[in-house]
């Protein structure tokens, strides 16, 4: 009832992460920003972490949306599996054909084979974990060793995390030291202002095709920003 009223071809408030709705404000932007940086410098790990509902997933999805042009990207949204399944899923992504019941020396010999293929047409290889904070402590080795593939040049496989904070904590432990250390990009997404709170719902309006997207008033705006 309340899109015919507003003239709104679909939801403006969706939690579904959708990319056309995706909305720059500065947190956003920098976090964009550091990781197509890092990317490009050709680093191994790379990590991103904010608070629930900050938007990690819809800026996930937008890196892979700002990446398909020119990178082979694998894309795990839930990374809660042992390291077989991890690297089973990865070799998946990438439309790499293995025997499940092989070895994982095998199946990264496999993965090693693709990437270096890859490499030599020029195509990066980036692989993007959503609630990486929610990896087991076993699957995290799997992913170091991943991150292992390289030529003398340069590192065949990109991983970038996105995660709460919890992931913070737990790459804290002593036993995450030698992953940790290979983080050299890391950034987070920053709660947006009172300014930007108005801007980010007229944007979502405006998209969703409402005709007029002043719809909320400056106090309910200055409300919802409190809240």
């Amino acid at each position: 009832m309340y899109r015919s009223h507003f003239g709104l071809r679909e939801l403006p408030f969706s939690l579904t992460p959708d990319t056309t709705f995706f909305f720059a404000h500065r947190g956003a932007q920098a976090a964009l920003n550091t990781l197509l940086v890092a990317l490009r410098s050709g680093e191994g790990f790379v990590k991103i972490t904010a608070e629930v509902g900050c938007g990690k997933t819809l800026l996930c999805r937008r890196l892979l949306g700002a990446l398909a042009a020119n990178c082979e990207t694998a894309y795990i949204p839930n990374p809660a599996i042992d390291a077989s399944a991890m690297l089973m899923a990865v070799c998946e992504e990438l439309k790499i054909s293995v025997d499940p019941a092989e070895s994982s020396h095998h199946v990264v010999k496999e993965l090693k084979r693709c990437l270096l293929g890859h490499a030599r047409v020029g195509r990066r290889v980036v692989l993007i974990i959503d609630e990486a904070q929610c990896i087991p402590d076993e699957t995290i080795e799997i992913l170091r060793l991943m991150s292992n593939i390289e030529t003398e040049k340069r590192k065949l496989l990109q991983i970038v995390l996105f995660g709460q904070p919890e992931l913070d904590v737990k790459l804290a432990q002593p036993h995450m030291r030698q992953l940790l250390q290979r983080i050299t990009f890391a950034d987070g997404i920053e709660p947006m202002c009172a300014e930007e709170i108005g801007q980010y719902i007229a944007h979502r309006l405006s998209v969703a095709g409402a005709a007029e997207p002043q719809i909320f008033c400056d106090a309910a705006i200055d409300e919802l920003s409190r809240r």
